[in-house]
């Protein structure tokens, strides 16, 4: 970008004079007899439209349909049950990330009121800090409550690697990894909500490259930019869905080339192969049960997979029948749309997954305070 030479580089993405530019070169090019419903796939991005106001900046016939972009979001009550389950037995030590400590879970339980009731439940903040802990413990069984689209799958594959090639009888890991290419065809198949194209997932694709995405364009003629998270990009990455739609292209773009690539990062992609493999069918909360969309570890690595080694079994759990999560995670619904949104669920108070998780888009709405005015682009609804 030649206009933003001379300034520092996170600066350059945050310049309000350029983000007010390219607002204006999208109203202008965004055609008044049409709308344009364009779906962000990533909790981040979600997050940034609303802490930067780029929503506001948008004409009213160019609409944000937020998806299912937040993996802690889009795992069922049923899974989350299994690892409270097993955070309860008086041997295990159940390792998970921050911001599934309070998401509700049956009976509107959770990873951190079990703590409270005694499990021995640890905050780490990735798989090495838990193979950490399980070096520590020698007596103790360590799970990794290892979950997440697949930007933080090799590091779950990490994990089972240094515990096969170290002996950690230990150390397992209850795998949740879900992917997000098998996602998108599930909502595109469902003809439950419109889109027009998509602002693709930034830090996903850093993993798996561009090059899965443009199947999408064959199948569905759908185009798809990969973004980056700043203003900069986002808007950026808008004027440019704009434009194919408005010249009837189709194809994959990429405005995050300071990240991503076609191929992706193929090491981790060798790792995550060689200890992972495709489930038949995995349950996604708001989506149902989604064919080859989450992996499963391998056979070879079962004396390190928490699922076999403890026998544990499917679940299902209902959400809070109040709770819009699903729909939210779908794009039909926003979160202002869900009857409970800033009333009697918060984020203090979570009934759902989407309000708690720093991803989702309820916690978007809510800390920025969406929730507390009518937004231009609500108001158009």
């Amino acid at each position: 970008m030649s206009q933003l030479a001379g300034l520092p580089l996170i600066d350059e993405f945050r310049d309000g004079v350029l983000a007010r530019k390219l607002a204006a070169d999208i109203a202008r090019e965004a055609r008044s007899d049409r709308e344009y419903h364009f779906m962000e796939f990533c909790g981040g991005h979600t997050h940034a439209l609303c802490r930067y106001g780029l929503m506001e900046l948008l004409p009213r016939h160019v609409r944000m349909v937020h998806g299912p972009g937040c993996p802690v979001c889009v795992l069922p009550m049923g899974r989350l049950q299994q690892a409270i389950d097993l955070a309860m037995k008086p041997n295990v030590i159940l390792c998970a990330y921050g911001d599934l400590m309070r998401v509700p879970g049956k009976d509107r339980q959770s990873l951190l009121s079990a703590k409270a009731r005694g499990a021995a439940v640890k905050l780490v903040l990735g798989s090495g800090e838990a193979l950490r802990i399980a070096r520590e413990n020698p007596t103790k069984e360590v799970v990794f409550f290892a979950i997440g689209f697949e930007t933080t799958t090799p590091t779950t594959a990490v994990a089972l690697r240094a515990a096969r090639d170290g002996g950690m009888t230990n150390f397992s890991v209850l795998c949740n990894h879900v992917l997000t290419p098998s996602a998108l065809s599930a909502i595109l198949a469902s003809d439950q909500v419109k889109v027009d194209g998509v602002v693709g997932p930034g830090h996903v694709s850093t993993i798996i490259g561009s090059a899965p995405y443009e199947r999408f364009g064959t199948e569905h003629h759908l185009p798809i930019v990969i973004a980056g998270f700043e203003p900069i990009d986002l808007l950026a990455s808008i004027l440019m869905l704009v434009r194919q739609v408005n010249e009837g292209r189709h194809e994959v773009e990429n405005q995050f080339t300071r990240a991503v690539n076609r191929e992706g990062n193929v090491l981790a992609q060798k790792l995550v192969d060689e200890t992972l493999m495709l489930r038949d069918s995995f349950e996604w909360r708001g989506l149902g049960a989604i064919a080859a969309s989450a992996l499963k570890v391998r056979p070879a690595f079962a004396a390190w997979d928490a699922e076999v080694k403890f026998s544990l079994e499917d679940q299902v759990v209902k959400d809070h029948p109040a709770c819009a999560c699903g729909d939210i995670l779908r794009g039909v619904k926003r979160p202002t749309d869900c009857k409970i949104f800033a009333t009697a669920c918060t984020p203090d108070h979570p009934m759902g997954a989407c309000m708690v998780s720093p991803e989702g888009s309820c916690s978007a709405y809510f800390l920025y305070g969406r929730g507390r005015q009518s937004a231009p682009q609500e108001r158009a609804s």
